[in-house]
This record gives C-alpha cells, structure tokens and sequence, in this order.
C-alpha cells in the first residue's frame, strides 16, 4: 500500500508490521547491495530524509562500521531525529546471511555506543523485506 508525503509525515510508526510495511513500500524487492537510512522524530514520524548507502565493504571491519555510525550520528543531529531504521538490500534470498549479521551487529554495536537508537533493521532480497530481529544477528555471538 503506497501513502502519499503528507500521510507519512503525520502517521506514527508505532508497530513493527507498519515499520515493516513501509519498508516494503519505499525500498521493496532488491535490485542492488547497498543500505539505507530511514529517520524518525521522537513522536515515531517518518523524517523526509532517506540516505542510500553504497559501496560498503561486504563485511565490515571496525573502522567501516564506526565511519557508518559517525556518519549516521552527525545526520541525526543535522534533522533532530531520534531513532533510525536501517535497510539492508542485497539481491539474494530471504535467509539471513553471515554478511548481514555481521553488519546488523557491527553498525548496531557502534550506534549504540553512541546512544543511537536503532529502531529496526530489515532486510530488502530478491523477494521482498523481511524483519531483522536481534535473535537473527547477535545468535552468531553466543556460538561463538
């Protein structure tokens, strides 16, 4: 379901179906390996800021991910917004793959050192989004 500008401005994302929903609309199936950066306000409104991503490592090191959360951060002060989504598209399936968990973790980590709330991370495949839940990403750690 597509909603005009005006609706998104004024229509809180309160739930994970809306968040994942709106995903699905705005980013939809994958067509290249990028990710993007979705803003909310402190009232859960989507922000008229989207930032793509491209040409990341596939999995990060350190130093890329602490770059895309210095990034990130600098952004977030620049429009006032108080949480992101983070899309991760790559046209491949929809299961979860290590690049994806390493990169879900990676940034994660270093947004919340810096005392960013990431509100979501989804995934844009070949067949859609999907929802990127903690379990799907931090299981890695506790394996290891």
């Amino acid at each position: 379901m597509t909603i005009s500008a005006e609706e998104a401005a004024s229509t809180p994302l309160v739930s994970d179906e809306q968040i994942e929903a709106r995903m699905a609309d705005l980013v939809g199936r994958a067509l290249r390996r990028q990710w993007w950066m979705f803003f909310l306000d402190e009232n859960d409104v989507q922000l008229p800021v989207v930032v793509p991503v491209e040409g990341a490592p596939l999995v990060p090191d350190e130093a890329a991910a602490e770059h895309s959360a210095e990034g990130m951060a600098a952004i977030m002060e620049e429009i006032g917004a108080a949480q992101v989504i983070l899309v991760w598209e790559r046209p491949t399936g929809a299961t979860v793959t290590m690049p994806d968990r390493a990169w879900a973790r990676s940034l994660g980590e270093a947004a919340r050192v810096r005392g960013i709330c990431v509100r979501a991370q989804l995934i844009s495949h070949r067949d859609g989004v999907r929802w990127l839940a903690p379990d799907d990403y931090l299981e890695q750690l506790a394996a290891s």
